[in-house]
C-alpha cells in the first residue's frame, strides 16, 4: 500500500503539484438480514482502490482508480493534476492549507472479538432467535433483523511526509417488530431505528446488546401502540430519550456547524447553514447547560479515528460551550478562512473513490446532573417522553425542524402514564436548545452510531456518532404531525 501511494505522490508532484496526498483503502464487509423466520439477505463483498488529491496553482484536483498497476496509478495521478490546474482557473483566490505536522503513525479501532471469525450460521442464529420471539406475539405481522460487519485498512501518505496506517472494525445490529391492525401499522426498534446500533467494535457489540433478550418487549409495544391514543397537539415539556436526542444533535447541531456549509461552499443537496461566521462566539445557541463537542477521540465512537483523510490528528473541539456557539467542523483549506491556525480534523471520504469533504465526527451532548431518566420524569409535572426516531424534517439552513418518534409516554405529576402513538415535536433550533433545562447524568449516556449521513454531490454517506443522555426541553410544540 505504501509503494502505491508514494508512486502516486511522486507523479503528481513531478507534474507540478505543490501538494499531493493519496489514500489506499482495502475494505471487506458482511451484511445479514432476516425477515420473520427466514434469511432475507447475505451480502459479502470487498473493495480496493486509491484516491489521489493534488493542489496546483491553488486549485484542487482529485482522481481515483481500482487499477493498482503502475500504469493505472500514473493515469489517475495525471488526471488529478490536470483537474487541479483546470479548477485553479476558476478560483477567486488560491486555496491555502493550514499547517499540520507530517504524522507517521499506526492506529487501530477497538475490536475484542473479530466478527469475521464468527460463522455466518452463528450470526444468523442470533437474528432468527429474536425473530422467533417477535413472531410469537399476537398482532405482529413482520419481524426484521440485521447485522453489519466491516473492516477497512487505510494507508495515507502526503508530499509533506505523512505516513499513516489505520484499521477500522465496524459492527452493527438491530431488530424491528411491525404490528398491523385497526387500519394502522406501528413499529418498534431495538436498540435504535434504521439499522440499530453501530460502533467501532467487533462481535462484542452483538453480545452487549443481546437482541433476543429484548425481542419480547418491542413486539408487545408494537402491538399496544395500535390501540394507544395519539400524541396530542399541544405545548408541553418534552423529554427526549438518548437515541432520539442523538438524531436531534445530528440534524440541528452537526450539519449546521460544518464550515463549508456556513461559508456557502456547500449549498446543494440540503447544504447551507444558519450558523454563519458572524455568529461565532456571539450566538447563544442553547441554555447554559448545553455543551456540544466534536470528539473524534471517543473510544468506540462510529465517528472516531486516529487521523482524518488529509492526515490531521483526531481532536476534541467544542462547538457549543455553556450554550454559546464557539466552533465549527473544519478542514485544512477552510480553517484559515475564519482565522483558525489548524484544521479541526473533520475531512473524510466515503471510500477511496470519493474526495474528502467536511464531515461530522462524534458530535456529543455532554451529560448533565439531572440523575437518571426516572429522576427526570419524577421532576416533570406535565410532559411527554419520546423515544426512537421514526422520521425527521429540517430545512436547508437547519433552522426549522419537525421530528417524529416510534413511541411516547404521557408524564403527569412526575409519573410515567399511558403510551402514546405517533409522537412528534418541532421548533426552531436555537429556541429549542435554549429551552433545555435538564440533562441526565453520565450513567444514562450512550454514544450512538449513525452510519448513513448523506452529503455532497455525488452523494457520500459517512460514519458519524452522537453521544447523549436523556434531556428535557420546556414548552415545546408537540403533535406537529397531528391529523385533524
Amino acid at each position: 500500500m505504501e509503494k502505491i501511494a508514494l508512486q502516486a505522490i511522486d507523479i503528481a508532484t513531478g507534474m507540478g503539484a505543490s501538494y499531493a496526498d493519496a489514500r489506499v483503502i482495502e475494505s471487506d464487509w458482511q451484511h445479514l438480514e432476516t425477515k420473520n423466520r427466514a434469511v432475507g439477505a447475505v451480502n459479502i463483498g470487498s473493495s480496493q482502490g486509491i484516491g489521489i488529491r493534488a493542489l496546483c496553482n491553488g486549485g484542487w484536483g482529485f482522481a481515483s482508480t481500482q487499477d493498482l498497476t503502475a500504469k493505472g496509478i500514473e493515469e489517475a495521478a495525471r488526471h488529478a493534476v490536470a483537474t487541479a490546474k483546470a479548477s485553479a482557473i476558476c478560483l477567486d483566490k488560491p486555496i491555502v492549507l493550514a499547517a499540520e505536522p507530517a504524522h507517521i503513525a499506526d492506529w487501530a479501532s477497538p475490536c475484542v472479538k473479530d466478527p469475521f471469525a464468527i460463522s455466518l450460521e452463528d450470526k444468523l442464529a442470533v437474528l432468527l432467535k429474536a425473530a422467533e420471539i417477535i413472531c410469537a406475539v399476537k398482532g405482529v405481522t413482520l419481524a426484521q433483523g440485521s447485522m453489519n460487519f466491516l473492516c477497512d485498512k487505510k494507508y495515507f501518505a502526503s508530499s509533506e511526509g505523512a505516513r499513516i496506517n489505520q484499521t477500522f472494525h465496524r459492527a452493527a445490529c438491530g431488530i424491528v417488530s411491525n404490528a398491523t391492525g385497526n387500519n394502522d401499522r406501528q413499529r418498534r426498534s431495538y436498540p435504535s431505528s434504521f439499522g440499530g446500533q453501530w460502533q467501532l467494535a467487533g462481535w462484542e457489540l452483538i453480545e452487549h446488546w443481546d437482541l433476543p433478550a429484548h425481542a419480547q418487549q418491542i413486539a408487545e409495544e408494537s402491538v399496544v401502540l395500535l390501540t394507544a391514543p395519539a400524541c396530542p397537539k399541544d405545548v408541553k415539556d418534552v423529554i427526549l430519550g438518548s437515541s432520539q436526542l442523538a438524531l436531534q444533535i445530528h440534524e440541528s447541531c452537526g450539519h449546521p456547524t460544518e464550515l463549508d456549509r456556513a461559508l456557502g461552499q456547500e449549498i446543494n443537496f440540503a447544504g447551507a447553514s444558519f450558523l454563519t461566521p458572524d455568529k461565532l462566539n456571539k450566538l447563544q445557541y442553547g441554555s447554559s447547560i448545553v455543551n456540544l463537542v466534536a470528539d473524534a477521540t471517543a473510544p468506540g465512537g462510529l465517528g472516531s479515528f486516529g487521523f482524518d483523510d488529509e492526515g490531521v490528528q483526531s481532536q476534541k473541539v467544542y462547538l457549543v460551550k455553556d450554550g454559546l456557539f464557539t466552533g465549527y467542523l473544519s478542514s485544512r483549506d477552510t480553517a484559515s478562512l475564519i482565522g483558525l491556525n489548524r484544521s479541526g480534523g473533520m475531512m473524510r471520504s466515503e471510500s477511496w473513490n470519493r474526495t474528502p469533504i467536511i464531515r461530522m465526527t462524534n458530535i456529543n451532548l455532554e451529560p448533565g446532573n439531572a440523575g437518571s431518566l426516572e429522576d427526570l420524569i419524577s421532576d416533570t409535572k406535565d410532559g411527554i417522553l419520546m423515544e426512537t426516531n421514526k422520521s425527521w424534517s429540517i430545512d436547508q439552513l437547519r433552522y426549522n425542524f419537525q421530528f417524529s418518534t416510534e413511541i411516547g409516554w404521557e408524564i403527569k405529576n412526575g409519573k410515567r402514564g399511558q403510551m402514546l402513538k405517533n409522537p412528534s415535536y418541532g421548533g426552531i433550533t436555537p429556541e429549542f436548545w435554549n429551552s433545555c433545562d435538564a440533562i441526565c447524568g453520565p450513567d444514562e449516556y450512550i454514544l450512538w452510531g449513525v452510519p448513513s449521513c448523506g452529503k455532497g454531490q455525488p452523494m457520500q454517506t459517512m460514519w458519524t456518532g452522537h453521544g447523549a443522555a436523556p434531556a428535557r426541553f420546556r414548552n415545546t410544540k408537540v403533535g406537529m404531525a397531528h391529523s385533524t
